[in-house]
């Protein structure tokens, strides 16, 4: 057989740009409700933990951490449910549903009765809601960003991801302001008593809109057109079987990746308020104020992050990010316990570390499996790991500081998942600007060549 001659750049024909822009928006925002959820319980986690937890403080505080984590340890079962779904029935359908439990279980959780009031039946409700909220999230986030992937052009799919990526920062951070706005405005006894629940009541009317965008726009291109060629998947059993038998070395990257991403994501952006209070002895406030302003730092530099992956690749960034936390953590954490200034340079600078790994994540994991396996597969291996190492993060380093006294926990637990997820980056395809049409793996020789870095000419 002769030598193969190079393919020449892919042509593709972009969105309108009013339909991109929606779909954009209606995947981000669908991430900024799920995120606003995880960010009110964390920032709040000091009034939920006394409110409905019986016990002394320390005691309240791990029950509230281990329900944050329930909703996690759920997910792969809602991962198992609608990515199966969303590869059989489209994306946008699952979509509007998931949107719509998370937001509806969120609301509920503000309005669960004090344990003063109904004992047990307190934590228990609490739990209930977790695991609702952890259900409908094992189909959100590998949905949207498989949603925005599949709409975004090949060029600029790293640029216009990072936009699910702010999504995720700004409902964490509105999240977060929320709760301190409140106890600034309520103070603490109004808070304890009652304030904490009101930003939850906020998530009701930031599902209906994330749902009402949703349902205007189509299904993705990519899904209409294997969906055209009758090459979707039918049935969710021969789905699984094809998923085990023939994609178990993706599988097992995205998941390597995750226990990276998420533990630096759970411990930096959930965790830290109750480390900057318990471990530092910063004030409740002063603990929420130093993510806040890590958090509004990193949305500035999302765009750009995602923009360099576009031209250099994916791979590259996600290099600079895991050595660069790997280095610095043990350092940063030092300095986080100095001082207040210290603790938000500290936090920025693992922030700003972070960001590449953060602003790639819808423009290289959708990439990792085929179109007719892409939801299904990236759910459940996404949700498999966030699950066991992602959402317990918080849980597992207040333990851990706590009985060893050392804290600097959270850093050494960051740099071991950091050592994982260079691992699984080892032997990840560059997928940057490939089209992610058909059914054959993107970044391989069946799949189409990348597409040239800027639009061809007219």
């Amino acid at each position: 057989m002769g030598s193969e001659q190079p393919q020449p750049p892919t042509v593709e024909t972009d969105p309108p740009p009013g339909v991109l822009k929606r779909a954009i928006g209606a995947s981000a925002i669908g991430n900024a409700t799920e995120w606003f959820d995880y960010g009110i319980y964390a920032y709040g986690v000091t009034y939920i933990s006394a409110a409905i937890f019986p016990g002394d403080t320390e005691e309240q505080t791990l029950l509230a951490l281990m329900t944050f984590a329930v909703s996690f340890l759920i997910r792969p079962l809602g991962g198992l449910v609608w990515g199966p779904l969303g590869d059989r029935l489209g994306r946008k359908y699952v979509l509007a549903l998931t949107i719509l439990m998370m937001s509806g279980a969120t609301l509920c959780v503000g309005l669960v009765p004090s344990y003063d009031t109904i004992g047990l039946w307190a934590p228990i409700l609490l739990v209930l809601l977790r695991m609702v909220q952890g259900f409908s999230t094992g189909g959100e986030y590998g949905g949207a960003a498989t949603f925005m992937a599949e709409y975004a052009p090949s060029r600029k799919r790293g640029f216009l991801g990072s936009f699910l990526e702010f999504g995720t920062l700004a409902g964490f951070s509105l999240g977060a302001l929320l709760m301190l706005g409140f106890s600034l405005l309520l103070g603490d006894e109004a808070m304890h008593s009652w304030g904490w629940r009101l930003p939850f009541l906020v998530a009701a009317p930031l599902g209906l809109v994330g749902m009402y965008l949703r349902s205007r726009l189509e299904d993705t291109p990519v899904f209409r057109e294997l969906e055209a060629k009758g090459e979707k998947e039918e049935q969710t059993t021969t789905q699984f079987k094809d998923l085990l038998l023939g994609y178990w070395q993706p599988i097992l990257r995205l998941g390597g990746l995750v226990v990276a991403l998420n533990v630096v994501n759970y411990t930096l952006l959930t965790y830290m308020p109750t480390y900057l209070e318990k471990e530092i002895g910063l004030s409740s406030d002063e603990s929420l104020i130093v993510p806040i302003i890590g958090m509004l730092t990193m949305m500035i530099f999302l765009p750009f992050a995602g923009s360099l992956s576009d031209r250099i690749g994916r791979k590259p960034l996600w290099w600079f990010s895991l050595v660069g936390l790997f280095v610095a953590g043990t350092p940063m954490f030092m300095l986080m316990g100095s001082n207040m200034l210290g603790a938000v340079v500290g936090f920025a600078v693992l922030g700003l570390l972070y960001v590449p790994q953060l602003a790639t994540i819808s423009a290289t994991f959708p990439a990792m499996f085929p179109t007719h396996v892409r939801y299904a597969g990236f759910a459940i291996a996404y949700n498999v790991s966030t699950s066991l190492f992602g959402g317990t993060a918080p849980a597992v380093n207040d333990w851990l500081a706590a009985r060893t006294g050392n804290a600097l926990i959270p850093a050494f637990y960051m740099m071991a998942a950091c050592v994982i997820g260079a691992i699984a980056l080892l032997k990840m395809p560059e997928t940057t600007r490939c089209p992610l049409n058909g059914t054959a793996m993107p970044g391989t020789a069946d799949a189409l060549p990348p597409v040239a870095l800027e639009p061809a000419k007219t």
